[in-house]
């Protein structure tokens, strides 16, 4: 067993009351971390924070917040200004082509994800720099390389973030900070069910063959949340401490096909 010697380190992490989010709060405090979650729904953060602690018995603290918000870095870095591991990970991007998503849908999709994820490593890379050390963490998505005209506003904004990754991460390290992103592919989340739901219905003629839509993924199913909680908290380790500017693609190299779906 690798002892990645996270314990006691003080991890935030956003959109941390359910699916990715939630699978790597869970993951930290299994491993010792004291962990921070932001999510704008309160009632999901309060569950979120209630199983993780019968869980792993850990402390859990939680802040209501849409980090969609201007505002919304300001406010964290002033409640959590100690935090060794910033985990980008709140955002929920629509699908659908150039003509199909509206310039509202557009903007406030990437005011959470892109913006949300600049805002938060600008108000936090100051306070790792002085603490000499740190590490932000941004979940991404394959999207972002394996790239679709019909989940445009997606595609777009996580080429951003992985060019925004690569960039920051390669000069934090001056600074003792580290830099560093996952791109998930499907992952098994109420969110996939629902897409492959759809799918199923306009592909087969019934929702209730989704499971069919996601056996035709590489491997016949999609990832697991804890393969990519592992991932993240490996990267952010001080395991993987020579790493930095990295984007990981967790996807079982369904990036590199033409079609898996």
């Amino acid at each position: 067993m690798i002892d990645l010697r996270l314990y006691g380190h003080k991890v935030l992490v956003t959109g941390g009351s359910q699916g990715i989010g939630l699978g790597i709060a869970r993951a930290f405090a299994r491993e010792g971390a004291r962990v921070c979650i932001v999510s704008r729904n309160e009632e999901a953060l309060a569950r979120a924070a209630s199983l993780i602690r019968e869980e792993c018995g850990a402390q859990v603290l939680t802040h209501v917040e849409d980090t969609g918000s201007a505002s919304a870095a300001e406010r964290l870095a002033a409640r959590f200004p100690d935090i060794d591991i910033l985990v980008n990970n709140a955002g929920n991007i629509p699908g659908g082509s150039l003509e199909e998503v509206s310039d509202h849908a557009w903007r406030a999709a990437w005011d959470v994800k892109v913006y949300g994820y600049i805002n938060l490593s600008r108000a936090y890379l100051p306070l790792m720099k002085a603490a000499n050390g740190g590490v932000i963490v941004n979940v991404i998505g394959a999207a972002g390389e394996s790239l679709d005209a019909n989940y445009i506003a997606g595609s777009v904004g996580n080429a951003a973030l992985m060019a925004f990754t690569k960039t920051l991460g390669s000069v934090s390290t001056d600074h003792g900070v580290r830099v560093v992103g996952v791109n998930p592919g499907p992952v098994a989340t109420d969110r996939l069910e629902r897409i492959a739901r759809g799918r199923a219905q306009q592909r087969l003629g019934s929702e209730e063959r989704w499971r069919e839509v996601l056996s035709a993924f590489p491997l016949g199913r999609a990832a697991e949340v804890e393969e990519i909680a592992n991932a993240v908290m490996w990267l952010a380790s001080p395991v993987s401490a020579y790493t930095s500017g990295t984007v990981l693609t967790i996807d079982a190299g369904a990036s590199y096909r033409k079609s898996i779906a």
